[in-house]
């Protein structure tokens, strides 16, 4: 289950949840542009990488696509280590919204890890708007088709 949290004092979005998987696994399918399309997003979107360069400095940038509507995404990955990532996040239609995103992997034993993540945004109203706009289906259902592919077959 995934548990999705709005800081109350700062303009921060936490999630958490737990996969079936390690975290080499689960950093894996967050860096490697073929798993990342694959899971990313709402189940109606396709996901198509145009940029990916996966490595602490370098960026990506990815477009997902409905009955022809196209939503591009843009980032930094500021650091990337084998328990955590650190990366910058923007949707192109709001190009002045930047996050910094943090991604913590911690590994439970039994092939069990927990995935932290936290989105820092630049006022409470970009966060209550984030919050508003579908994030949370996109993200429960990205999560499925994460723990599905890392169940099948992600490495």
């Amino acid at each position: 289950m995934t548990h999705i949290e709005a800081d109350p004092h700062l303009p921060i979005i936490r999630i958490t949840r737990e996969f079936r998987a390690s975290p080499a696994r689960l950093l894996r399918a967050h860096t490697e542009p073929e798993l990342f399309a694959r899971w990313i997003g709402p189940d109606t979107l396709q996901t198509r990488v145009e940029h990916w360069d996966a490595r602490t400095g370098g960026s990506f940038r990815y477009v997902s696509v409905r009955d022809g509507e196209e939503w591009a995404f843009r980032g930094c990955f500021h650091e990337i280590r084998p328990d955590r990532l650190v990366q910058t996040f923007t949707y192109e239609g709001d190009p002045d919204g930047v996050a910094l995103n943090t991604l913590w992997f911690d590994e439970l034993g039994e092939g069990r890890t927990r995935l932290r993540t936290q989105s820092l945004v630049d006022s409470f109203e970009s966060r209550d708007s984030w919050l508003k706009s579908g994030m949370e289906v996109g993200l429960q259902d990205g999560y499925r088709k994460l723990e599905r592919m890392l169940s099948n077959d992600a490495g």
